[in-house]
């Protein structure tokens, strides 16, 4: 059995401001029983070797990942080769798909949020090998519940991430992984539905204190390149 997190972000992520760096959560998810991770930042992969070899001696399987923007809308992509970020559409999706061992999950697809698959997921339903269930979710407000029924009605397994941005929100929903420590075992078994979803609500205070800090962090600014100005150097 394994305890794994395949949505997390991190200091290097090209969208938003986070506080902590590859190395540091790796530290903090060894120390709270975590086996494997997938740093997924926004449309670019994490590719440091230093970052694979921390992880290794820290006891943590490091899965490739990416929350890719296809088509307007959220996808997370595990473990597959690289050139993820030439995926654009759903129909290159699918044609990756079928090239490689790589797991695709629809996070947080029914949140109010523009990005989040919502329709597309019903359009696009066979391209989906599981649902995610995020931390974002109290007893009083849970966006999760209908991601739970659609996985269920169409038979799609249900994985536990965090969408990670804040430190606090590791180790309060996570998944459950029945299969080998390695990337491919990992994503066979979620594919195969070997897998369970570990959360709890999260209580009103610690929410708070994670909205507030990411609104406050706020997104990148992108960095104008003068593109004739590269050429030339």
């Amino acid at each position: 059995m394994l305890k794994v997190d395949l949505h997390l972000h991190t200091s290097d992520d090209p969208a938003d401001v986070i506080a902590h760096d590859a190395h540091h959560l790796i530290a903090v998810a060894a120390e709270r029983g975590f086996d494997a991770l997938a740093i997924t930042l926004h449309d670019r992969e994490l590719s440091d070797s230093r970052t694979l070899d921390y992880a290794r001696e820290r006891g943590i399987t490091l899965l490739p990942g990416v929350e890719r923007t296809i088509e307007g809308r959220h996808v997370l992509l595990i473990n597959f080769r690289d050139g993820t970020d030439q995926i654009r559409t759903f129909d290159e999706l699918a044609r990756r798909r079928s090239q490689d061992n790589g797991l695709v999950i629809a996070p947080h697809p029914f949140f109010p949020n523009g990005r989040c698959l919502r329709s597309h997921l019903d359009t696009h339903v066979d391209l989906f090998d599981a649902v995610e269930w995020s931390y974002f979710w109290t007893r009083a407000l849970n966006f999760n519940a209908r991601a739970d029924r659609w996985a269920a009605e169409r038979g799609k397994p249900l994985v536990g991430n965090s969408d990670l941005h804040d430190l606090r929100q590791l180790g309060r929903t996570y998944s459950i992984v029945f299969a080998e420590r390695t990337a491919d075992a990992i994503c066979s078994a979620i594919r195969d539905g070997r897998v369970s979803v570990h959360t709890s609500p999260v209580p009103a205070v610690e929410l708070t204190q994670v909205l507030s800090g990411m609104l406050r962090r706020g997104n990148k600014t992108p960095v104008p390149v003068d593109r004739a100005a590269v050429a030339t150097t």
